[in-house]
């Protein structure tokens, strides 16, 4: 079967489009997709067999593979056939079942998927030959790996286990700025009147406490049980998170080396015939790290599938010293991009979406 885009398209491949790649031998799995693994805007990636512990994260560079790599800097290697536990503040590779052979017009780009992010797991897709994580360039042909270091809570891995999910792009799918203002006039992206969009749509963390019971957030517990990454609902919340109570004057001191999970003040929404990525905001504004998933899917917030604007969550560590967060402070821009084409499934209740219409929410590994 053959597969081709339009020489002007520009805009990110929807689900059907990502199953007719894989049908034209663009996208290779080792087994058949599995369900729900095409979501509407990206495709999930699955650990393979095998795990590697290697010194040190890397990048291999043009004229390397990442199997080489692996033989020069690999501490030892195990199977992941019957499941096994990823230390944290260990590095390890993965090669994982899906692999590629990119027509020269198309582009991907991975993430961590959501779940990943709010166990503090940091995943990244490295390629043969490639300069940069979590970027595959166009006419790419060649295997992918995944970087794994779970910083916080330490993890059951199997093969099969989706911790990250890949993009594709034709052309340049990013809205500029009268693109993403006419965006807003006509759907409102996120519910207040004074909206930043210089940008992208600027996104403030939420330490009022006023729409979850006077909580703002949760900070990640040390030295807790394993989580096993496959099993949803599995856990107890306060065996691995303490809940943080909102302060009179709105503030929060992040603790170096600590982990949190807190929500942006705005809902926010992505519209069907558009997909959103939350991007790093200026470090020179303060000394931390917001959001590792970055991925918004078609219909995220939208209520005509099934939300009403919803907040995002945002994975927050802070770098070396403490640093105050204000209630209100800008943490992030969603950046906006054009679907190639609707896609047929929305983020939303009918594809088993996590995350539909959230606020505060830890991941689905735990009980709520």
């Amino acid at each position: 079967m053959s597969f081709t885009v339009a020489a002007d398209a520009n805009g990110i491949l929807p689900d059907r489009m990502i199953a007719a790649m894989a049908e034209a031998g663009l996208i290779l799995p080792e087994y058949d997709f599995v369900e729900s693994q095409i979501q509407p805007a990206s495709l999930d990636l699955r650990l393979g067999d095998i795990a590697y512990r290697v010194r040190a994260s890397f990048l291999p560079g043009p004229g390397a593979t990442v199997a080489e790599r692996i033989d020069e800097l690999k501490l030892h290697e195990f199977s992941l056939a019957d499941g096994a536990v990823l230390e944290t503040n260990c590095v390890y590779i993965v090669p994982l079942l899906e692999s590629l052979a990119l027509p020269p017009e198309i582009v991907a780009a991975a993430n961590p998927k959501s779940s990943t992010g709010r166990l503090d797991v940091f995943t990244r897709v490295i390629a043969d030959g490639t300069r940069r994580f979590d970027m595959i360039g166009a006419g790419y042909h060649g295997p992918l790996y995944a970087e794994i270091s779970p910083k916080t809570f330490p993890v059951l891995v199997r093969e099969g286990s989706r911790l990250s999910q890949v993009r594709f792009r034709t052309g340049d799918a990013i809205l500029n700025a009268d693109e993403l203002d006419a965006l807003h006039a006509s759907e409102r992206l996120v519910d207040v009147d004074d909206a930043d969009l210089a940008g992208g749509v600027a996104v403030s963390v939420d330490l009022s406490g006023e729409k979850a019971n006077g909580f703002v957030g949760y900070r990640a517990k040390r030295h807790t049980g394993v989580v096993d990454v496959d099993r949803r609902s599995g856990y107890a919340v306060e065996d691995f998170w303490e809940p943080i109570s909102a302060r009179s004057d709105g503030s929060l001191i992040l603790d170096p080396g600590e982990f949190y999970i807190l929500a942006s003040k705005e809902a926010v929404q992505v519209p069907p015939d558009y997909a959103a990525e939350m991007v790093p905001f200026d470090p020179l504004v303060g000394e931390f790290r917001v959001h590792y998933a970055g991925f918004f899917d078609p219909g995220f917030g939208y209520a005509g599938a099934g939300g009403q604007g919803s907040r995002a969550v945002l994975e927050v560590r802070s770098r070396e010293v403490p640093f105050i967060l204000e209630h209100g402070q800008i943490v992030g821009r969603l950046v906006y991009e054009k679907m190639l084409a609707r896609p047929d499934a929305m983020y939303g209740q009918r594809i088993g979406s996590n995350y539909q219409a959230q606020g505060l929410k830890l991941s689905k590994h735990f009980r709520v």
